[in-house]
């Protein structure tokens, strides 16, 4: 047992290391590749851009249900947006609450008849669209529910823009997000086939008029530990994983997609619990096989603000459901591993995302019971096992200030110097807590998946404007996936 012990604990220590050599690495990418992103864009003209006739326009796909508190400024910040050309099509998936009905509300919308659609991809039906001439950028569908891959396919058949930009209904967009957007994919249309966008957490902001007017880190600890977390992942991996052309998600929250790709693909995968990285996935796999040059990039500059869970109920459910889409998508696309004509997806970017997240709630919570048996069965010393946790927790610091200097490199907004310090705080507790919560909830998402467990749970929408709370469901369960 002993002896059994000692391997496991050196294999653990081994995959650790590994894991944070090879972060460091991307992170150190990441801010080279900031650096040279911010001087190009020193010499670009998005006021120019933002009223030219060459811009290509852009269809902006709202998948809706049960979102009546958060839908109205959504759309407000969706209409004012600059840029030249563009559509707003709001997909109520079919919601139980008010969703459609304050739409029509505050839009004076009239039902129209059912003209442009085409059936392009697989969806339920569409029952009704709504218009109003005064607003001409605004659709809005209603339709059978069908969950958000579903509603995203119907919105792809009404969408007459050669774009296609997806966003959450939670969420809301910088005035000048979409046309950050855009101008990269113009840098070279034929190749760049998707590009996501930076999500940020808006909780404990000043919102006005659909508008992040002024940024505050969340008085609450668990928004503001996802604050840290986001920054990580989008600052400090995605900027490192886009140059290597080895990202494997567009967020949810705000992506950009040639329509033409989406469709060739067969567009989003209705029985996937992780739509966001189907598709992706599907875009690589297709290209690679076509032997088309392609780029799927992120543009850290291109500012989304969401809502983040602020129960751990809600967080926990959330997790469980994001780590049954990670390994859906990994055992449905296992064939992409290792195969030569699959390149860095197959080599790098999916051996990794097995390793270090799919596989990582065994291997932090088992790492943390064998080094916890190292000291009950007197194998080691406490003060080693301290040290330990120590080296851990520094590193997690180091990730941390690395996302916190490309932050500041990229948007130039002095963090005061208490929100540097709570940050600071909130990276120990993730260090020694929220990590290893964050990883049964992962374990709990196993179960859920080898169980078919599909619910999507349940969400609470806090309004923007107010304290007012509704708990959500946020889709009708999935289809079982086989």
């Amino acid at each position: 047992m002993r002896e059994f012990l000692l391997n496991y604990g050196l294999v653990i220590t081994f995959l650790i290391v590994g894991s944070s050599l090879l972060y460091l690495m991307i992170m150190a990418l990441s801010s080279q590749k900031m650096i040279a992103q911010i001087k190009s864009t020193m010499y670009s003209r998005f006021r120019e851009l933002s009223g030219s006739v060459h811009v290509p326009p852009v269809s902006i796909l709202v998948p809706s249900y049960n979102e009546e508190l958060t839908i109205i400024d959504n759309v407000h910040s969706l209409m004012a947006l600059e840029f030249p050309v563009y559509e707003v099509i709001i997909i109520n998936d079919g919601s139980k609450d008010q969703t459609l009905q304050v739409l029509i509300n505050e839009f004076a919308l009239q039902r129209c008849r059912l003209t442009g659609t085409r059936n392009l991809l697989k969806s339920k039906p569409i029952e009704e669209i709504y218009r109003n001439p005064q607003y001409p950028k605004l659709v809005v569908i209603h339709k059978t529910n069908g969950g958000k891959a579903d509603a995203l396919n119907a919105g792809i058949n009404v969408a007459q823009y050669p774009l296609i930009a997806t966003i959450d209904a939670d969420s809301m967009l910088e005035k000048d997000a979409l046309i950050r957007l855009v101008q990269l994919y113009m840098e070279n249309p034929e190749q760049h086939i998707a590009i996501g966008g930076n999500v940020r957490i808006a909780n404990g902001s000043t919102i006005q008029d659909g508008r992040v007017t002024k940024h505050h880190l969340s008085n609450k600890w668990l928004p503001a530990v996802q604050y840290v977390e986001y920054m990580r992942a989008f600052l400090g991996a995605r900027i490192g994983w886009s140059a290597l052309n080895g990202l494997l998600i567009v967020s949810g929250a705000f992506g950009l997609f040639r329509k033409d790709y989406v469709i060739q693909v067969g567009g989003y995968e209705a029985d996937c619990p992780g739509e966001d990285m189907n598709i992706v996935m599907k875009l690589h796999r297709h290209m690679l096989q076509q032997e088309l040059p392609y780029r799927i990039l992120f543009c850290p500059d291109a500012v989304c603000w969401t809502q983040a869970p602020d129960t751990l109920n809600v967080l926990g459910a959330q997790r469980r459901r994001w780590i049954r889409g990670n390994i859906w998508n990994m055992l449905h696309f296992k064939s992409l591993l290792f195969v030569p004509k699959y390149k860095l997806i197959g080599w790098l970017a999916m051996p990794y995302t097995i390793l270090y997240e799919t596989l990582s709630p065994f291997i932090k919570l088992s790492g943390l019971a064998a080094l916890l048996a190292y000291v009950l069965m007197d194998m080691t010393q406490l003060p080693i096992l301290l040290a330990f946790l120590g080296i851990n927790l520094i590193i997690g610091l180091v990730f941390t200030t690395g996302s916190l200097i490309i932050e500041e490199i990229a948007f130039k907004r002095s963090v005061q110097t208490w929100d540097i310090w709570r940050i600071i705080g909130y990276s120990i507790i993730m260090a020694l807590g929220y990590d290893q919560l964050n990883a049964l909830w992962k374990l709990q998402g196993h179960v859920d998946y080898l169980r078919r467990n599909n619910n999507w749970g349940t969400m609470v929408r806090r309004s923007w404007k107010e304290d007012a709370i509704q708990p959500t469901a946020l889709h009708a369960d999935l289809p079982v996936a086989k």
